[in-house]
């Protein structure tokens, strides 16, 4: 198994662990959602970003909330050294 695919595996055992089997379906998380797979708060998840430690998030194009792809959970953990 490639490292992609093993990191994904480890975000969507984390992913499980915390969340309905239906909610795994969904293609992007909220900010809660990270900042509990990552054992941060949302403030903090939300204060990197201002500060640019994390890279900005991208954002739903009617509701512009923040929203993050499983690939986006994998860069946001490894930056935190959780991965």
């Amino acid at each position: 198994m490639s490292p992609i695919n093993k990191a994904h595996q480890n975000v969507l055992n984390e992913e499980r662990a915390f969340e309905k089997e239906d909610e795994m379906q969904k293609r992007y998380h909220s900010t809660q959602e990270v900042a509990r797979i990552l054992g941060i708060s949302k403030q903090t998840l939300l204060r990197y970003e201002k500060k640019k430690i994390f890279p900005k998030s991208r954002r739903h194009p009617i509701n512009k909330r923040r929203e993050y792809s499983l690939d986006d959970i994998i860069k946001l953990k490894k930056i935190t050294g959780r991965l």
